[in-house]
């Protein structure tokens, strides 16, 4: 059933009742697995991620030795029962091979991997709902995975989606998109470093006139600067708990 957009310049509200600059409600916790060096759990709306960490391990040996530099990996598994369809997605998904190269090209610009000579970084994702903003959603769990695992980075990476409703007096792109309306709307998956306007990661999988792109991306981008607040609201929350305990 195709999307009825026109509604979003009358009521100013989105099937789920948010406006168009609103995100969605986002839930996160780390230091979830004890066994990890790292680890995360993060819901964006009903999309749920667990993220653990591995490493800095040492790296695998080569005919010609160990890689000088630290190798960033991500593996990425989705679970069959995550969305409507029940499809298992195996490690040659073109989809989950795309965003785990994504990962892996945003972490390994965004580590001081200079640190960690000949030695390799391992994120696991595993998938466990999806309604929309995966890729975000992978990104900002993995964030909070390598600062549980203590992994320094240069300043935290935050993602978030925007949207372009096909409605012509619409003025305003939609922020951080749900499943159904990724699925009838042109998005655009942007992930911002620190609280500023550098962005290490821009995803645009579908058609868009090029003019309504400006405006998707700076809503992105406040978006990103949102979702930063609130990881490290997360990341203050689970100090704070360390030091109640250990006092």
């Amino acid at each position: 059933m195709p999307l009825d957009t026109s509604t979003y310049s009358l009521a100013l509200l989105r099937l789920d009742g948010r406006r168009w600059n609103e995100l969605r409600r986002i839930h996160a916790q780390i230091s979830t697995q004890a066994a990890a060096d790292g680890s995360s759990y993060l819901e964006m709306g009903n999309t749920k991620v667990i993220c653990t960490v591995t490493g800095p391990a040492e790296g695998r040996r080569t005919a010609q030795g160990a890689g000088q530099e630290c190798r960033v990996e991500v593996e990425i598994s989705i679970a069959g029962f995550s969305g409507v369809e029940r499809k298992r997605r195996g490690r040659a998904d073109k989809r989950t091979q795309e965003m785990q190269h994504t990962l892996t090209t945003a972490f390994t610009s965004t580590i001081f991997t200079h640190l960690y000579p000949h030695s390799t970084i391992t994120l696991t994702l595993h998938v466990l709902s999806q309604d929309g903003s995966l890729l975000a959603a992978c990104l900002n769990a993995a964030t909070l995975a390598l600062i549980d695992a203590g992994i320094p980075m240069s300043d935290y990476l935050c993602a978030c989606t925007a949207g372009s409703t096909a409605n012509e007096d619409a003025d305003e792109p939609l922020l951080d998109l749900n499943g159904l309306e990724e699925q009838e709307l042109p998005f655009l998956t942007a992930g911002v470093l620190g609280d500023n306007d550098k962005v290490a990661v821009l995803m645009l999988e579908t058609r868009v006139r090029v003019e309504r792109v400006e405006g998707m991306l700076a809503v992105a981008v406040d978006g990103c600067k949102r979702v930063r607040g609130i990881l490290d609201a997360v990341v203050r929350a689970h100090g704070r708990r360390i030091v109640e305990e250990g006092v």
